[in-house]
């Protein structure tokens, strides 16, 4: 037999009937990659399944706040109780978020990816027997995080996700502080970890008071760490 307190803490989910520490406050959350089109059939991207991006908006709703979620191309549902607003390149990405501003919290999260084609085909890019594929000429897309962080209706709270594969630290740490970040989540995504895509996460949460490791754990668990962080700044 179920234990009383196991009983009310199902009953908290079932009805939703937990603290409230984010209501009032309104929160804009950037998921999943962004599809940059080479022709109408190719497009660069980064390896993003959308799952961490999407858990945090959901968390963020549960803890009372009204989000938007602006998505890119995933196979995965959109979460309940959010706004979701659908994109699929970074300049749309960044469109979005701007529209969706003034907001109180800032959670960026999207692989977005860093390039784009110059100036894509609109037709399928042919194969010619014989001859060196066609050169790419690349372009940088806009840098989201550090536009949200530096703007003029700039969130009281910023956090952002670093996808290393090396040095993860110092470059979270570069990262807060080029970007106007209030925090960094970096996170190691190295081939041999399975984190792009996968089910787990393991993150170093860089703030400009320090740094706190927290230990592997799946991505809900993640959000609902975050979503404690983030209600202690408000509160």
């Amino acid at each position: 037999m179920a234990e009383p307190l196991e009983i009310a803490a199902a009953a908290e989910v079932l009805l939703d009937t937990g603290p409230k520490p984010l209501a009032g406050k309104k929160a804009i959350v950037t998921s999943g990659p962004t599809h940059e089109p080479i022709d109408p059939v190719r497009y660069i991207a980064n390896r993003s399944s959308g799952k961490q991006g999407h858990a945090i908006a959901a968390e963020l709703a549960r803890l009372g706040a009204d989000v938007t979620l602006v998505s890119g191309p995933v196979t995965i549902a959109d979460p309940e109780g959010v706004k979701v607003i659908h994109v699929e390149r970074a300049e749309e990405m960044r469109d979005a978020v701007i529209g969706s501003l003034p907001a109180d919290i800032a959670v960026m999260v999207a692989a977005v990816a860093d390039w784009r084609v110059a100036s894509a085909s609109g037709n399928k890019i042919k194969k010619q027997p014989g001859e060196a594929p066609p050169p790419l000429l690349l372009t940088e897309n806009p840098d989201i995080l550090k536009t949200i962080g530096h703007h003029a209706k700039r969130p009281k709270l910023v956090v952002g996700f670093a996808a290393e594969t090396q040095n993860v630290a110092e470059n979270g740490r570069s990262k807060l502080e080029r970007k106007g970040a209030d925090y960094i989540l970096a996170n190691d995504v190295s081939p041999h970890t399975g984190i792009m895509g996968g089910d787990r996460n393991t993150v170093k949460v860089i703030g400009k008071l320090g740094d706190e490791d927290w230990p592997e754990m799946d991505k809900q668990a993640v959000a609902e760490r975050l979503g404690k962080l983030i209600a202690s700044h408000f509160s």
